[in-house]
């Protein structure tokens, strides 16, 4: 039984609920994550030990420790209330959709919060260090680093938002080729352009222009691309298996 169209303004209210749920949850994940700030810091400040930098962080206005904090809460409740916001924005689409659309769409759901954060653990543990070590490597002792806290807390924050956003790479190939868009074989043969655009993107994300900092960035992205273009072939090669067999049965 197909659910019952929705008028307009039901639409309107739906959405402004929507819209409304997802910003309580961004506040009170902001409201956590404030409260929590300096611990955040200290995690957030785990990289540059790991690198062996001594690390002294700075401030030079009475306003700016609010500032960092504030920094610090704001990308802290992005990802913590970002399950919540992609569920509300999903399910305001729902309706639209038929019920294996749904099934698909709510299972990429945990998918994207999976890659999301593998991405971010990813930058923590092995790109963060690395670029660091270099960027203050290139003083060679010849100068003292006087390093405000706002400045590294959202360089070292954007980063890991950058890099976790880049690991959503296989949900992208499998909707453009689910979508019908273009094929998986269409992309294995642009092979060459998808190296360019991912180097492209990596330096983007690096502001160091480190080549070693961009090479870790852009191989995972690159295994990520030729990775999902498999499974998506796999997947496409099963569908059509299946849909064979169940012509063969009628």
């Amino acid at each position: 039984m197909s659910e019952p169209r929705m008028t307009v303004i039901e639409h309107l209210e739906e959405l402004r609920r929507r819209i409304i749920v997802s910003f309580l949850a961004l506040v009170v994940a902001i409201g956590v994550g404030y409260v929590f700030s300096w611990e955040i810091l200290d995690f957030l400040k785990e990289p540059a030990k790991k690198a062996e930098i001594p690390l002294d962080l700075y401030y030079s206005t009475i306003l700016e420790p609010f500032m960092v904090r504030f920094k610090i809460a704001l990308y802290a409740g992005l990802v913590i209330a970002l399950p919540v916001i992609l569920y509300e924005v999903l399910a305001y689409i729902a309706p639209a959709l038929r019920k294996q659309e749904k099934r698909v769409m709510y299972s990429a759901l945990s998918f994207i919060i999976f890659f999301f954060v593998l991405g971010v653990a990813f930058c923590y543990l092995y790109i963060l260090p690395v670029g660091l070590n270099w960027l203050v490597g290139q003083a060679s002792g010849r100068i003292s680093p006087v390093l405000m806290a706002g400045d590294y807390v959202g360089l070292v924050a954007l980063l890991m938002v950058a890099v976790g956003l880049t690991f959503e790479t296989p949900l992208l190939v499998w909707l453009v080729v689910r979508l019908g868009i273009v094929t998986p074989q269409r992309l294995h043969k642009s092979w060459r352009w998808a190296v360019i655009i991912i180097l492209v993107i990596a330096a983007l994300l690096t502001p160091d222009w480190n080549p070693i900092t961009m090479m870790l960035v852009a191989v995972p992205m690159f295994i990520l691309y030729e990775g999902s273009i498999l499974m998506a072939a796999l997947g496409m090669r099963g569908a059509r298996r299946r849909k064979m067999e169940l012509d063969g049965e009628g």
